[in-house]
């Protein structure tokens, strides 16, 4: 996933497209959830919370505002603005020789976004969250 495949994760989020999700994950992809305390691991899995978290936060406030890209390695940082509170956070993501994400971590900021993220997100995704 070179600074191509980062840009066709840009283009994934500003079009909402989770579908697309199929192409970019490795199927032994691992998701870190702010608020799940043990990896959620398989391309099933790591989709589905991805596609919450998109549909989630990808409204028309969020935006990415900062990145670094390494060669296997991106840090993404975004804010957004749910139920008038504002979020911060950052997405970490690792790809493989392939260009396949294999990893991908999210951090979220205040406590407050925190505690909004997890209820919005048991509702999207059941009682999993």
């Amino acid at each position: 996933m070179s600074k191509p495949a980062i840009e066709t994760w840009h283009r994934l989020i500003s079009e909402r497209n989770v579908a697309a999700l199929d192409e970019i994950l490795a199927d032994d992809a691992v998701f870190h959830s702010p608020v799940v305390h043990t990896p959620q691991k398989g391309k099933q899995l790591t989709k589905m919370y991805l596609s919450a978290a998109i549909m989630v936060l990808g409204n028309s406030d969020f935006e990415y505002v900062r990145e670094v890209v390494g060669d296997s390695d991106a840090v993404l940082e975004f804010t957004s603005e749910l139920n008038g509170i504002h979020v911060n956070g950052v997405d970490m993501i690792h790809w493989n020789a392939d260009g396949k994400i294999d990893d991908f971590k999210v951090m979220i900021r205040p406590l407050k976004a925190v505690n909004l993220l997890h209820g919005l997100m048991r509702q999207m995704l059941g009682q999993t969250a």
